[in-house]
């Protein structure tokens, strides 16, 4: 299965967990309700934005969209770790998401990148 398939059914089982018509959730994110469907049916590619913006209305990870991110352990990620320790609430979510943005618009143009043989 490719990234926008991923993706696809990714959006999908999140609107079936709510129970969530198409529409609800094209209302909920301000886009046309053609715009779900065609995410879903992968006739249409949502970009990173709309991504965040799915993900922020289910209130799950961005990286959520992306297969096979699991947590690291490199010394880099145990010092940003200790860095954020002692940051309040609002600052720790905000760095989340923006750690999460920035590996998914990673993930994203690795998959946009043709591969070479």
């Amino acid at each position: 299965m490719d990234l926008y398939q991923h993706v696809a059914v990714k959006i999908k089982e999140l609107r079936m967990q709510r129970s969530l018509t198409q529409e609800e959730l094209a209302k909920g994110l301000k886009v046309a309700t053609n715009t779900v469907s065609r995410w879903e049916t992968v006739s249409n590619k949502p970009d990173l934005e709309d991504l965040e913006a799915v993900a922020r209305y289910f209130k799950v990870s961005i990286l959520s969209f992306f297969p096979g991110q699991d947590p690291s352990t490199k010394p880099e990620l145990q010092a940003l770790l200790r860095a954020a320790g002692n940051l309040k609430d609002d600052d720790l979510q905000e760095l989340q998401r923006y750690a999460e943005f920035r590996q998914a618009r990673f993930q994203y143009d690795r998959a946009k990148t043709p591969k070479t043989k």
